[in-house]
């Protein structure tokens, strides 16, 4: 690892040779990022994949007119210098990336890398002596700046019903591969864990054993649910996203949901702690209907009498079973 940093170039040391030769590389790289981009989205959003297209092929344009301007000065043998050769210069996140961006982190990527590019233009331009050299570098510099504004806009560049239509897929999408899985899990998190902790709690008014009771419950019940969602579908065919992603939505809710009430018996006196504990019952469990009326479109009413009753029954069985 430090010999390779060691062997690093600073910028201001490269030849004019070395700098359009980075140029050049730099080019051919964002071509295959924009490509990558572009078979990511293809298949949900068609509009801005042909609009990364667009992008790739006019990178393939600067890299040739580069080529061209080398050849003419050096010769067709272009030294292989790269990004990761030059000490402080910027890095481009792998492609491979692509598969885990949504479109909204897509289309920034995309305004980030062209400033970039252009911020190069414009030291590149300023190193070089040689007039023909320095007049591609500013056009390319100028061609990178409207670029930066076009990626910027990708959204505002679409027609205004293709623009709807990847909008409400993005928005679908969210809810397949977080909000569904991730509620699914604070719903079974908050209400499961309720009988557990609560029957311990009363039987043996000892809040360190309750609290020990609520974390094995809660941490047992999110490793479960994580690997039955990440189980359940590869999201191939349902289209409900990485099943990765899914299993970690589902985990972390449903930890969350059982530690919100577990972690009041952290407080040695009993009475206060069941007291701060039932209230954080109530509170999650109108968050869940609040989930469901703001992104599953649940009348919020009906989500709460289903979520708070199912509850309030769970939490009176708990504490029955316990005093019993």
């Amino acid at each position: 690892m430090f010999p390779a940093l060691l062997n690093r170039r600073r910028f201001k040391d490269l030849s004019e040779q070395e700098i359009l030769a980075l140029a050049i590389f730099s080019e051919e790289d964002d071509a295959r990022i924009y490509r990558a981009f572009g078979e990511r989205l293809r298949g949900d959003y068609p509009d801005t994949a042909a609009m990364f297209d667009d992008m790739a092929a006019e990178e393939d344009g600067h890299r040739q007119r580069l080529i061209d301007l080398h050849a003419a000065r050096f010769g067709d043998v272009i030294p292989l210098i790269r990004r990761e050769h030059v000490a402080g210069f910027y890095a481009r996140r792998p492609v491979w990336l692509a598969e885990t961006l949504s479109l909204d982190r897509i289309r920034a990527e995309a305004a980030a890398m062209e400033r970039q590019a252009g911020d190069f233009y414009l030291r590149a331009a300023r190193r070089t002596s040689d007039p023909a050299t320095r007049k591609l570098l500013g056009d390319l510099a100028a061609a990178e700046a409207g670029h930066t504004a076009r990626a910027e806009g990708l959204a505002d560049a679409l027609a205004p019903d293709a623009r709807a239509a990847e909008d409400g897929r993005a928005r679908r999408q969210f809810l397949l591969t977080w909000v569904q899985p991730g509620l699914a899990g604070l719903m079974d998190g908050s209400v499961s864990t309720l009988a557990p902790i609560f029957a311990t709690a009363f039987a043996t008014q000892d809040t360190w054993t309750t609290f020990l009771v609520g974390l094995a419950a809660s941490v047992g019940a999110g490793i479960s649910m994580g690997f039955t969602e990440a189980a359940s579908d590869d999201g191939q065919l349902s289209g409900r996203g990485s099943p990765w992603k899914r299993g970690l939505a589902s985990g972390v809710m449903t930890t969350l949901g059982g530690l919100g009430h577990a972690l009041p018996y952290l407080i040695p006196d009993f009475r206060l702690a069941t007291g701060i504990a039932i209230a954080i019952v109530f509170v999650e469990l109108w968050a869940i209907a609040w989930i469901q009326n703001r992104f599953m479109e649940t009348p919020f009413w009906r989500a709460a009498m289903q979520v708070v009753l199912g509850g309030g029954l769970v939490l009176a069985a708990g504490i029955l079973i316990g005093q019993g």
